[in-house]
């Protein structure tokens, strides 16, 4: 899997911190990121869809 390097506020960092470790939402903070930016392209093509942008058997 290629890693990617980003930059992130200290509060979005603390914040998701929250909710990564045992009993958990998340395993690590990778993982966290990792399905954050699934929902968001999922919401991204849900607002495409509704726009006429992309045809329903795409994706």
């Amino acid at each position: 899997m290629p890693k990617v390097c980003v930059e992130i506020p200290k509060e979005i960092l603390d914040d998701l911190k929250e909710h990564v470790g045992d009993g958990k939402k998340f395993v690590n903070i990778s993982d966290a990121i990792r399905t954050a930016c699934r929902k968001l392209l999922d919401q991204l093509d849900e607002i495409d869809r509704r726009h006429g942008r992309v045809k329903e058997d795409e994706k």
